[in-house]
């Protein structure tokens, strides 16, 4: 994956997958301490023990549909090369919380991405599950939560392409105000 709001897509179509209603997205760049840190958690079937700490194993898959699952291997390898790294804790029947860190300014990290449309995507392909993205920088921060979403936009499916474009362009205004 090129990059981490791709990953971030993979592990919340986990996470839908895996039963959740509630996915939080957080990510943090701290320029004062060079970290930038990612969190997806989510109130699926979560993981035992045993498979959690298999998880970042690119052989190991819970799929029937195929043998591996690269998902979280390319994360975790993603924070390592950047001097970071990635933590699972899960439990069954409480969710899934995936940590990443990376060093902010090391050269081989990957760019954030698009996270406009890492939250479009989930929410045009769930909209009836809660997604609340949170993302600061420096002490400025970007929060959508789709559970007011849905509120304002009233009768509106959050998945139809009048809500999508509201949805879009507020994030993308909010995202804009981060880099100035």
């Amino acid at each position: 994956m090129e990059d981490l709001s791709l990953h971030i897509l993979d592990i919340a179509e986990n996470s839908i997958a895996a039963g959740a209603r509630t996915i939080t997205i957080s990510i943090v760049e701290d320029a004062t301490n060079d970290v930038l840190s990612l969190e997806i958690a989510d109130d699926g079937r979560g993981m035992n023990a045993e498979t959690a700490r298999k998880a970042s194993d690119p052989f190991y898959t819970t799929r029937t549909t195929r043998k591996i699952g690269m998902g979280l291997s390319l994360l975790h390898d993603a924070a390592r090369a950047a001097n970071g790294r990635m933590s699972i804790h899960s439990k069954p029947g409480s969710g899934t919380t995936i940590r990443a860190s990376f060093q902010l300014s090391h050269i081989d990290r990957q760019p954030l991405g698009n996270m406009t449309e890492t939250i479009m995507t989930l929410i045009a392909n769930a909209a009836d599950v809660d997604v609340h993205y949170a993302h600061s920088r420096n002490g400025k921060s970007v929060v959508f939560d789709s559970r007011e979403a849905r509120k304002q936009a009233g009768e509106i499916p959050l998945n139809s392409l009048e809500a999508l474009r509201l949805i879009r362009e507020y994030i993308d205004q909010e995202e804009h105000s981060l880099a100035q």
